[in-house]
């Protein structure tokens, strides 16, 4: 199972996401992990493909700064979340304020996971150079 596909969404009352179908059909029994992800966004996992990611983490060096430092930020803001039957769930606070979304989100397949971006910080994120 891969996660592709880009997809704009609306904030709703509440701070409301409503998952899109494609990436509903791939998470199993309504649930995911949301964590903060890179560049200000956030990675959403299916709960198995994130024990593995854990389990990678986990065994990762206690001294090397960069490997901790991933450490903290995933775990710290990992969030186990259920959505219902039309996809919706709750963006918790924490995580919103952390990726800058106010309105519109763009929820975007990468393969394994599934990421979340205020829609102003993904088109500003495309348009960069990859040379930066």
């Amino acid at each position: 199972m891969v996660f592709f596909g880009e997809f704009h969404i609306s904030l709703t009352t509440g701070n409301r996401v409503a998952l899109p179908k494609k990436i509903r059909e791939q998470l199993d029994n309504h649930t995911f992990i949301l964590t903060k992800g890179f560049d200000f966004c956030l990675s959403g996992y299916r709960t198995q493909d994130w024990e593995k990611k854990a389990k990678e983490l986990m065994n990762s060096s206690l001294l090397d700064k960069t490997d901790i430092r991933k450490k903290r930020i995933m775990f710290s803001s990992a969030v186990y979340l259920e959505f219902d039957n039309q996809g919706r769930f709750i963006l918790p606070k924490n995580l919103l304020d952390f990726a800058g979304i106010q309105k519109e989100v763009v929820i975007i397949g990468v393969g394994d996971h599934f990421e979340i971006w205020a829609k102003e910080n993904w088109e500003v994120y495309q348009n960069q150079d990859d040379n930066e």
